[in-house]
């Protein structure tokens, strides 16, 4: 493709939508942040209001860009939720996102801005962007893991996001956990490493344990302190996922592992339980898999969209 390009993403989530214009300035450079801007999602309207503000807000980034004299090849979306991978529309969402679930992004953005349009999970989203440009750059094959209030994945091989049957392929968060045997989640299943391993787990089990209901952050603060349930808490919650992360490097023999999100905000005794699940599950072999901390923070699920737009659009690069 012909450079300079630019192309227009956004990021959807429960508490606020971003959005951003990226530049590509040349072959093998990472494309450059030139403008960017947020908004609440006010997500209890409902996922019809939503998707109307949506489609406001990529108006105004192409709006943006013909003010700046450039022209936007296309509009690359991260969102919350499991996305069809064939229309580009809303399978799933959870009770974060009401009535989102159904709701045809990429048909409505490509009516509402008349140019072309690719819609990704957004944990996809961010395990593209850290794989093409952040920490994961250069690895053939690498498992992104984002920790948050819930905890999702992706995967990337070969360059390339594998997106499954369905476009939901990298699910971490709901595969079974010993921990969590018995303990309803939100998807309709049980016993999923959500449960234990996500920020919203770890209060959950905290405050189920006889502790305040308090946020995560102050989980781990009190951990820090040594305070004896909240370090039990964090640690529990640091090797069901470092145990999930051996799971998945013995299926799948990543050359690496991301994570982001707010839960390795918890610190070194949470990092140091998940190399201590990973290793109690994993043969000697390939005890040295990096487990890495994400690099592009609010930006890798923009460039991530960004990038899986190019993909769409099949431009040689």
């Amino acid at each position: 493709m012909e450079y300079p390009v630019v192309v227009a993403a956004l990021d959807i989530g429960g508490t606020k939508i971003a959005g951003a214009l990226l530049r590509y300035a040349k072959a093998g450079q990472a494309p450059e942040v030139v403008y960017e801007r947020q908004i609440p999602t006010d997500a209890k309207r409902g996922g019809g209001p939503v998707l109307v503000t949506v489609c406001d807000m990529a108006n105004s980034l192409l709006a943006e860009a013909r003010a700046r004299r450039e022209e936007v090849l296309g509009i690359g979306v991260s969102t919350a939720g499991r996305v069809d991978a064939e229309t580009g529309g809303i399978a799933y969402a959870n009770e974060i996102m009401p009535e989102w679930t159904g709701q045809p992004v990429r048909d409505r953005l490509e009516e509402s801005c008349e140019v072309p349009v690719s819609v990704l999970n957004d944990v996809q989203a961010h395990g593209l962007g850290e794989a093409r440009w952040g920490a994961a750059r250069g690895a053939q094959t690498c498992m992104m893991i984002a920790a948050g209030t819930g905890i999702g994945g992706a995967l990337i091989a070969h360059g390339k996001l594998v997106r499954g049957n369905h476009g939901f392929a990298g699910e971490i968060g709901h595969i079974a956990c010993s921990q969590a045997v018995g303990i309803p989640c939100v998807c309709g299943g049980s016993g999923h490493l959500e449960l234990v391993a996500s920020g919203s787990g770890i209060e959950a089990r905290y405050a189920e344990a006889g502790g305040e209901p308090v946020d995560g952050a102050e989980i781990s603060r009190r951990a820090a302190a040594d305070e004896p349930l909240a370090h039990h808490i964090i640690m529990q919650a640091g090797i069901a996922l470092g145990e999930a992360i051996a799971s998945i490097t013995n299926l799948l023999d990543p050359d690496m592992v991301v994570i982001g999100g707010s839960v390795p905000k918890a610190g070194t005794r949470w990092r140091a339980a998940v190399q201590e699940g990973f290793e109690r599950q994993i043969p000697p072999a390939q005890r040295g898999l990096p487990i890495l901390a994400a690099e592009l923070g609010d930006h890798a699920p923009l460039v991530g969209a960004a990038e899986d737009l190019l993909d769409t659009l099949e431009l040689e690069r």
